[in-house]
C-alpha cells in the first residue's frame, strides 16, 4: 500500500512558492509556471525537457502550449493536493529549463543573445 502523502495548505503553498519558486503561482489546486519562448522550436524543446524530467521522476504534470509559451501545472492526484513531489519536480524543472550556461560561468556559452535566429527561451531577468 502506498504511503499517505502530506498535502500543504494554501498558506503553506504560498509561503513555499515565495521562498523557493518565485516564478510559480498557486491557482485552482495546482502550482503553475508559464515559460515564454521565442518560437515553436523553443516551446517544443522546453516541453521535451519537462517531459524527460517528469518521466524520470515518475510524477507527471499537465502541460498547455502554444507557439511561444508553455504552462506547466503540478498537483499530486493521488493525494488530491500539493505535496513535496510537486515542489521537488517544480524546482528541477525551474533549474533545468531556466538554465543559462553563459551566465553560470564555465566553458559553455549558451545561445547567442545578439542573434535572434538562435533565441530559445525568454528569460525572466
Amino acid at each position: 500500500m502506498a504511503k499517505e502523502e502530506r498535502t500543504y495548505s494554501e498558506e503553506e503553498i504560498a509561503a513555499r512558492l515565495a521562498a523557493e519558486l518565485p516564478h510559480w503561482r498557486y491557482e485552482n489546486g495546482w502550482i503553475r509556471r508559464k515559460f515564454k519562448t521565442h518560437s515553436w522550436k523553443g516551446t517544443l524543446m522546453a516541453i521535451n525537457t519537462v517531459g524527460h524530467l517528469a518521466e524520470a521522476a515518475w510524477h507527471h504534470p499537465d502541460i498547455a502550449a502554444s507557439y511561444a509559451w508553455l504552462e506547466v501545472k503540478l498537483q499530486t492526484h493521488t493525494a488530491k493536493g500539493i505535496t513535496d513531489k510537486d515542489f521537488d519536480l517544480a524546482k528541477k524543472i525551474e533549474e533545468v529549463v531556466s538554465w543559462r550556461p553563459g551566465k553560470a560561468g564555465g566553458a559553455l556559452e549558451g545561445t547567442p543573445e545578439h542573434d535572434q535566429r538562435f533565441a530559445y527561451l525568454k528569460y525572466d531577468d
